[in-house]
């Protein structure tokens, strides 16, 4: 358990941080900057974005269109994809020259890519350019680190190896819309042998559930609708904590107690996947018929190499208690093919997984080697030719399974939260996650639908207002 005066930073350390935003605020002539972030990676990434984005505007910093319409450029890495770091490096030089015409601007990269062993000390070395360049533990401290770049002019590098923590009360800007993210918790235990994220994101800590419900019935009070509550692996809320609330006890609540409309959540760990939860999805109105839920592969081998500590077996019971205690739920995943030591027959049994399960939708991927990661150093590692090769049948079969299952649609009337219009057409989202297109006009955004579908394109719906 850990503890929680550690992990928490104070709130006089924030205060002092909205001072450091009053600062700068000072310093510069405000009115005419600009900023520009480019983000990488998930929705954790994402939200801090957002977070960085609340403390510039805070500043008072305007948004540009572009990186080099800006004064301060910010890029937020991630390390997880396939070349991700010859990438970012190679966008971040591509500003040298801008940075040489531009003396005054800010060039800043932070992110999870910062936190990989030696990554910041290369950038330093390559790109002299670059001017503040910190992880994703101190986050908070952005505004005290560009007030020391602007004061200093000199390259400031902020790197923090520890386990993390938790900042409350950080601005945040949000895009406008009825949809939102927010953080349950932070940091991974599970240490699965392909994966960076416990290396760059630190251990499992849970944010106070005051404070989650607490930023939660803000956002219904300002015009959200929808919730998508984010951590690596929100089945395991709350055991750093004890006597903490469980996950299914967190959303209880935040059912009962916040007038948000619907509630999502990502990502779901297989192992910690409970009864409990599985009920609370069955009763709670507001939370929606969906889950990611990641396999990875089909082969208990393969999983076990994974380090994933569960079974197919133990996958396949929970979609079947799932189906049954929430009616059309629809289960998604993540799965990766080429695997170090994945032989051909482990990679069939993948395919006949699916199969078996009959997943509603997949992120898939070829496995490459993160650098510190247990699987980097496997030996039996699989030819590019191969992965690609098994990539493309896992998709073709994938695709099938979903063609023919949103046919199933057509016919029904869903109820849909309006996101967006785009071509004259307006989008919105079933419970189920499903993309359903329609004409509308756009100033029903933010509103809610009843659409009777009347055909399918590929993985979505188009239907007509009722």
């Amino acid at each position: 358990m850990s503890d929680r005066k550690e992990v928490y930073i104070s709130k006089e350390e924030i205060a002092k941080q909205m001072q450091f935003i009053d600062k700068i605020k000072n310093k510069w002539n405000i009115a005419s900057k600009k900023y520009y972030i480019n983000t990488y990676g998930c929705q954790m990434n994402v939200h801090d974005s957002e977070k960085i984005t609340g403390m510039l505007s805070e500043m008072g910093f305007r948004p540009a269109n572009s990186n080099t319409d800006a004064d301060i450029i910010v890029f937020n890495t991630c390390c997880i994809r396939e070349h991700a770091e010859a990438k970012i490096f190679g966008n971040v030089g591509s500003l040298k020259r801008y940075k040489k015409e531009h003396p005054n601007a800010i060039i800043c990269v932070c992110g999870c890519m910062m936190q990989q062993k030696d990554t910041a000390q290369e950038l330093t070395k390559k790109f002299k350019h670059t001017d503040l360049i910190f992880g994703t533990h101190n986050l908070y401290k952005f505004p005290e680190l560009l007030y020391e770049v602007i004061e200093k002019k000199e390259q400031i590098v902020d790197i923090w190896d520890d386990k993390g923590v938790i900042a409350e009360d950080i601005p945040i800007e949000r895009k406008k819309g009825p949809l939102a993210w927010v953080n349950i918790m932070y940091g991974c235990n599970n240490f699965c042998s392909y994966c960076i994220v416990p290396y760059v994101r630190g251990r499992e800590r849970s944010r106070d559930p005051e404070d989650i419900i607490r930023e939660i019935q803000y956002l219904s009070q300002n015009g959200y609708k929808e919730i998508t509550l984010l951590g690596q692996n929100v089945n395991s809320y709350g055991l750093d904590v004890e006597g903490g609330l469980s996950f299914a006890e967190l959303l209880t609540r935040i059912n009962n107690e916040t007038d948000i409309k619907r509630i999502r959540f990502m990502t779901s760990h297989p192992k910690d996947l409970s009864d409990e939860l599985i009920l609370a999805m069955a009763k709670l109105n507001k939370v929606c018929k969906h889950i990611h839920l990641p396999i990875q592969s089909g082969s208990n081998k393969i999983l076990k190499d994974m380090n994933r500590r569960y079974t197919t077996e133990h996958y396949y019971n929970l979609t079947e208690k799932l189906r049954k205690a929430v009616p059309d739920i629809e289960i998604t995943t993540d799965i990766i093919v080429g695997f170090p030591g994945e032989t051909n027959e482990d990679f069939s049994e993948t395919l006949a997984f699916v199969k078996k399960v009959g997943f509603n939708g997949a992120y898939t991927f070829k496995y490459s080697p993160r650098k510190g990661t247990v699987a980097e150093k496997m030996p039996d590692q699989i030819p590019e030719n191969i992965k690609k090769k098994r990539l493309l049948e896992l998709n073709e079969l994938i695709n099938q399974l979903i063609y023919d299952y949103v046919e199933r649609y057509v016919g029904t009337t869903q109820t849909v939260l309006i996101e967006s219009y785009d071509d004259g057409l307006l989008m919105g989202k079933t419970t189920t996650a499903r993309n359903v297109y329609f004409k509308g006009d756009k100033s029903l955004i933010g509103s809610f639908a009843d659409i009777k579908i009347t055909e399918t394109r590929a993985y979505s719906l188009f239907g007509e207002m009722e």
